[in-house]
C-alpha cells in the first residue's frame, strides 16, 4: 500500500491560484491562515491547505 505525497506548491503558484500578490501570501502564512512548510529554506504550501483556505473563506461568506 502506498500513500500519496501531498502536492507542494511554491509561493508564485499559490499567488496564481488565489490571484493575490506575494506579500499577501506571506501575510496569510504569518497569520497562520495558510499552512506552509520550509524545505532547506524554500517555502512550500500543501495544495490541500490552499483548498482548505478557499473552502473556509466560502463558509465565512455564507
Amino acid at each position: 500500500m502506498t500513500t500519496a505525497t501531498p502536492e507542494l506548491l511554491t509561493v508564485p503558484e499559490v499567488m496564481a491560484r488565489l490571484k493575490i500578490g506575494r506579500s499577501k501570501v506571506y501575510d496569510l502564512i504569518r497569520s497562520h491562515r495558510l499552512t506552509s512548510i520550509k524545505i532547506d529554506g524554500c517555502r512550500r504550501i500543501p495544495a490541500d491547505a490552499v483548498q482548505a483556505f478557499i473552502l473556509g473563506r466560502i463558509e465565512e461568506g455564507a
